[in-house]
C-alpha cells in the first residue's frame, strides 16, 4: 500500500494544515485527482493524489497541522471492476464529486464529456442544481435524524427552539461534510450561514466565521484572527524574499516598449466581440513574456544543487495579490501553447481560485518564470525579487501615453515599462537584454501571438 503524504507546496513550506478531505475510505482515486485541501502560510491549496487505487484509511483529522512528508492517508490497490456491485457508478474525480455534492447535482443524470465519458467540473457547472441533492453524502447520515423524524438543526442549550422554516425539511441547505460536522459540534444552524461555495454551498470556513460572529468576544476575536493570519503570511513572504536577496545575486534591466501596434490590434479585434470575450492588454503582455522565455531558455528554469536546469516548458507564474493582504504566484501551465482567449480564461480562473483559496498543488510548485504586473495599481515600473528556485522575474507597469518618435515623426504613443530581475549565477546582462528585446519584438506583431 502507498502513503499519501503532506506535500511541499512551495520552496519555503515546512508544514501545512489539513483543512478538508474530499474523499472517504473506500473511494476509488486516480493519479491527479484532487483529494484534500491543505492550508499553507499563504493560501489554501487543493492537493492531488499521486497514486491509482482505493482510499484505505484517512490518518489525519481536518484541522491538524503536519510537517511536510508526514503520512496523511493510506492508498490501497484499486478494486477489480468485477467487485463493483452498484449499477453504473459515474466515472469522475473526488473533486468533481465534491463539487456536485455542494451544488446539489445528481451525477447519475450528468453526461460526461471527458475521456471515456468521465464527468468533468465543466459538466457539473453546466447542470442546473436540483432543489435537494438526490444523493445523501456519507458524512451527513451520521449527523442527521432518520427520514421520518422532522429535521431540526442542533442549537446551543441556552438558545430557544429552531427558527421557523429551518427544521421542517422543506428546504435543504447545501454544505460540505466537514461544514456539517463542524455545525453539529458547534450548534450552528446551517440555514442561517451564508455559503461562499459553488451555488451558495456552505463550506467549513463559513461555519467557522459564523461561530466566531456568534461568540461574545467576536468584536475582538475576528480582527485578532485576521491579524494573526496576515502576520503569518507576511512572515512567510518576508522569509522567502530575504532568502532570495541573501542567496541570489540579482541584476536588473529595463526597457520601454511601444504598444501602439498591440493596442490598435486589440481595439480592432474587440470591436467585433461581445464584452465577455474581449481581451485586455495583460493577455498580450503575458503571452509575449512566455514566448520570450521560450526563446531565451537560460531564464526559464531552476537553480538547484549549484547548477541551472532549464525547464522543458514555460509555466508562467503570475503574482496575485490576495484580499486582506498577502501574495501568491501560481502557474499558467504551458503558456506558450495557449491562444490569447485561452490564456485570458486561464488567468481569470487562476486569480479567482487564488483569492478563494482553491489553488492546485501543481500550480504553486511548477512556475518556471514569474511575471508581476502592478499596472492596475498605477505603478509605472516594478523591480521584483526572484522567487527561488526560479532564476528570473519579469515586471510590467502601467500602460501610459508618452511622446514617442516613429520614423522621425513625434507623436503620442501608449508605452509600458518592462523590467527583468535575473540571477547572475544562471545568466548575465547580455542574456537578459536578449529577453527584453524578444519581448519588445513580439509585441510589435500582436496578430502572431
Amino acid at each position: 500500500m502507498a502513503e499519501f503524504r503532506m506535500p511541499a507546496l512551495g520552496a519555503d513550506m515546512t508544514e501545512g494544515t489539513l483543512l478538508e478531505w474530499l474523499v472517504h475510505p473506500g473511494d476509488q482515486v486516480r493519479k491527479g485527482d484532487i483529494v484534500a485541501v491543505v492550508d499553507t502560510a499563504k493560501a489554501a491549496i487543493e492537493v492531488e493524489c499521486f497514486e491509482n487505487g482505493t482510499v484505505d484509511r484517512l490518518l489525519v483529522e481536518p484541522g491538524t497541522t503536519m510537517p511536510v512528508g508526514a503520512s496523511l492517508a493510506v492508498i490501497g490497490p484499486a478494486r477489480p471492476a468485477t467487485q463493483t456491485s452498484e449499477p453504473s457508478v459515474p466515472v469522475t474525480s473526488p473533486l468533481v464529486r465534491h463539487l456536485a455534492e455542494e451544488s446539489g447535482v445528481d451525477l447519475a443524470t450528468v453526461h460526461g464529456t471527458g475521456p471515456g465519458g468521465r464527468i468533468t467540473r465543466a459538466d457539473v457547472n453546466a447542470e442546473p442544481p436540483s432543489a435537494a441533492p438526490l444523493r445523501t453524502p456519507p458524512a451527513e447520515t451520521a449527523t442527521t435524524k432518520p427520514p421520518d423524524t422532522p429535521r431540526v438543526r442542533p442549537e446551543k442549550p441556552p438558545t430557544p427552539p429552531a427558527r421557523p422554516g429551518t427544521g421542517d425539511g422543506a428546504t435543504r441547505v447545501r454544505a460540505t461534510p466537514l461544514a456539517k460536522r463542524l455545525a453539529v459540534e458547534a450548534g450552528i444552524d446551517l440555514a442561517a450561514v451564508a455559503g461562499t461555495g459553488t451555488g451558495g454551498a456552505v463550506r467549513a470556513l463559513d461555519v467557522k466565521a459564523a461561530l466566531a460572529a456568534a461568540l461574545p468576544s467576536a468584536a475582538t476575536a475576528r480582527p485578532a484572527a485576521a491579524t494573526g493570519r496576515h502576520e503569518t503570511m507576511r512572515r512567510a513572504v518576508g522569509d522567502l524574499m530575504a532568502r532570495s536577496k541573501r542567496e541570489i545575486p540579482h541584476y536588473y534591466l529595463s526597457t520601454t516598449v511601444d504598444l501602439g501596434a498591440a493596442i490598435g490590434w486589440l481595439h480592432e479585434r474587440n470591436r467585433e466581440l461581445p464584452v465577455a470575450e474581449r481581451l485586455v492588454p495583460t493577455a498580450l503582455l503575458l503571452k509575449a513574456a512566455a514566448l520570450a522565455a521560450r526563446e531565451v531558455p537560460q531564464l526559464n528554469g531552476f537553480w538547484t544543487d549549484d547548477h541551472f536546469t532549464a525547464a522543458p516548458a514555460v509555466h508562467l507564474g503570475v503574482a496575485v495579490a490576495l484580499r486582506g493582504g498577502g501574495l501568491v504566484a501560481p502557474a499558467i501551465h504551458d503558456a506558450t501553447d495557449l491562444t490569447l482567449p485561452e490564456l485570458m480564461a486561464r488567468l481569470r480562473d487562476l486569480v479567482s481560485r487564488a483569492r478563494s483559496g482553491r489553488l492546485h498543488r501543481s500550480e504553486t510548485t511548477d512556475p518556471t518564470i514569474t511575471v508581476t504586473n502592478l499596472g492596475d495599481q498605477g505603478v509605472e515600473a516594478v523591480l521584483g525579487v526572484i522567487y527561488p528556485p526560479q532564476v528570473a522575474l519579469v515586471g510590467l507597469g502601467r500602460v501610459v501615453e508618452r511622446p514617442w518618435a516613429v520614423d522621425g515623426l513625434l507623436g503620442i504613443r501608449p508605452v509600458v515599462t518592462a523590467t527583468l530581475s535575473a540571477d547572475h549565477r544562471a545568466s548575465d546582462g547580455a542574456t537578459g537584454a536578449r529577453y527584453l528585446a524578444a519581448l519588445d519584438r513580439l509585441l510589435q506583431k500582436p496578430e502572431e501571438l
